[in-house]
């Protein structure tokens, strides 16, 4: 029996889905176990469930732009004992994306440009997982109830960290990504609108975020805010560092809290996705400009957003989080 259900997408904003976030590499959207998804997720959903889960995997798992990116650089580099040379490796490289593949169909747009070469970990990103040795770090912004069976049924050792961010914020980073990577054309409100009645890629939103908040109290799961992470990043450095084994002496912290710094994250070519972005350019993919890092801030959603959407979303949060003790 497939452990996957497949739905289709209809609700009173699929029209913005379908006009302005349609493209060459994404031909539509389906739900897989309730959870939105691109059409193309269908060809890899069960591949994913079957994976096999190594002891010593260490997994970052967020909704997008959440401060993923930030949590794996300073779990990459916790673990591997502050290896800065070897950080200059590019990040997917050495901690794969493992839901890329199934986010862009480039099975139309390859034959078109012949220039374009899609290393492993872009074309069958679960195959190359598949082949890293050990320890290997694996990203993803799969729900819980869409990771692999291993990982759900706590049958290895494997380790989450999972990292959240206030719903304001990462709809406005998301916005900004959606238009910069993913092709997305249309303007920031129809964007809220998307946001907020969970029809973008890995919605629900806060269904996301409790089924990892629900297990936080599991040994094998740290859960963080980038939030605290913005207001106190020493003492979060510390905390994922007790979670992983590892013991950082105080001037070790501070050197990863400076490598960990917004300037450093943004200057920082293995990091920033500027090749990624080029890539995009040189065969017309995507037209948006824009950098991958953009503030880093706390705030910034609310001061974006019209005092009607404000509302809409204060009353979305306070709805969905008025059972459980998290706030943002």
């Amino acid at each position: 029996m497939a452990d996957i259900t497949y739905t289709g997408v209809d609700n009173e904003v699929s029209d913005i889905l379908n006009k302005c976030f349609v493209t060459s590499f994404r031909n539509g959207y389906i739900k897989a176990n309730g959870v939105v998804m691109p059409v193309y997720f269908e060809k890899f959903g069960q591949r994913i469930q079957d994976m096999d889960v190594r002891d010593d995997d260490i997994w970052v798992c967020s909704y997008p732009k959440t401060g993923t990116t930030w949590c794996q650089e300073m779990v990459w580099c916790i673990a591997n004992d502050l290896d800065f040379e070897g950080a200059k490796q590019f990040l997917p490289e050495r901690f794969p994306f493992l839901d890329h593949t199934p986010l862009f169909d480039y099975e139309k747009v390859l034959p078109e440009k012949p220039d374009l070469k899609l290393p492993l970990y872009v074309s069958d990103s679960i195959e190359y997982i598949s082949t890293m040795k050990s320890p290997r770090f694996i990203k993803t912004h799969l729900p819980f109830k869409l990771l692999p069976k291993q990982l759900r049924d706590g049958s290895t050792k494997a380790k989450i960290v999972y990292v959240s961010r206030n719903a304001k914020d990462t709809c406005l980073s998301y916005f900004h990504h959606s238009r910069l990577l993913e092709g997305y054309t249309g303007n920031f409100d129809d964007f809220c609108k998307l946001f907020t009645s969970d029809s973008l890629c890995f919605s629900p939103f806060f269904e996301h975020i409790l089924g990892y908040w629900d297990r936080k109290d599991d040994s094998k799961l740290l859960f963080l805010k980038y939030e605290d992470m913005k207001k106190d990043l020493r003492s979060v450095i510390r905390q994922t560092a007790k979670f992983l084994n590892k013991e950082l002496l105080d001037d070790q912290v501070l050197v990863l809290e400076d490598h960990l710094s917004f300037e450093s994250m943004k200057n920082n070519r293995a990091v920033n996705y500027e090749p990624v972005i080029e890539i995009n350019k040189t065969h017309n993919l995507i037209d948006a400009d824009g950098t991958f890092m953009r503030s880093g801030t706390v705030g910034g959603g609310k001061q974006k957003m019209s005092p009607e959407f404000v509302k809409i979303f204060d009353d979305w949060e306070e709805k969905c989080l008025e059972k459980c003790s998290l706030k943002f």
